[in-house]
């Protein structure tokens, strides 16, 4: 096959991968991206691999998987802000605080605003109010019809008033 070809033929096996990981069918999805990722690697299924790990509980395998994501494509933000997302699972809230800040910079990145919902979570947690407003504010102006965005951010505001 071409490279294109390979491309396309990883794209569909990680597709498949990911319909089986929302079903909770994890080890066929871990299977399926192996897969996805021996026909031609990318940094969707390094992603969702490590996104499948972490739902086991395996975060350094999981953070492991993004590195590997970040290296095929470093443009990609979803494995920045699972890494984050892994650190503030583990306590390790000032670390994260760079991957999230590295995902709201990445050039290809949807759903955009979950690095601000996050860094305003870690302020929350940190104490420091008005950050974490301007996180929220801005992670709710990437995505207006969040309900649980808003009333997070709705929360935060009466806290500080």
């Amino acid at each position: 096959m071409s490279a294109p070809e390979n491309f396309q033929r990883a794209t569909e096996i990680w597709q498949e991968a990911y319909r089986h990981q929302m079903q909770g069918e994890l080890e066929r999805a871990i299977e399926l991206y192996r897969r996805s990722i021996e026909v031609c690697p990318t940094a969707e299924a390094h992603t969702y691999l490590g996104w499948t790990y972490s739902f086991q509980g395996r975060l350094d395998e999981a953070t492991q998987e993004c590195l590997r994501a970040i290296d095929v494509d470093p443009d990609f933000g979803n494995p920045y802000n699972d890494i984050g997302c892994y650190l503030m699972q583990q306590g390790k809230l000032d670390e994260a605080v760079p991957w999230l800040e590295r995902a709201k910079q990445a050039k290809r990145y949807e759903p955009r605003q979950f690095p601000y919902m996050n860094l305003a979570r870690i302020h929350v947690k940190q104490g420091r109010w008005w950050d974490a407003l301007r996180e929220f504010e801005e992670a709710v102006r990437l995505a207006p019809g969040d309900a649980e965005l808003r009333r997070a951010l709705h929360s935060l505001r009466a806290r500080l008033n």
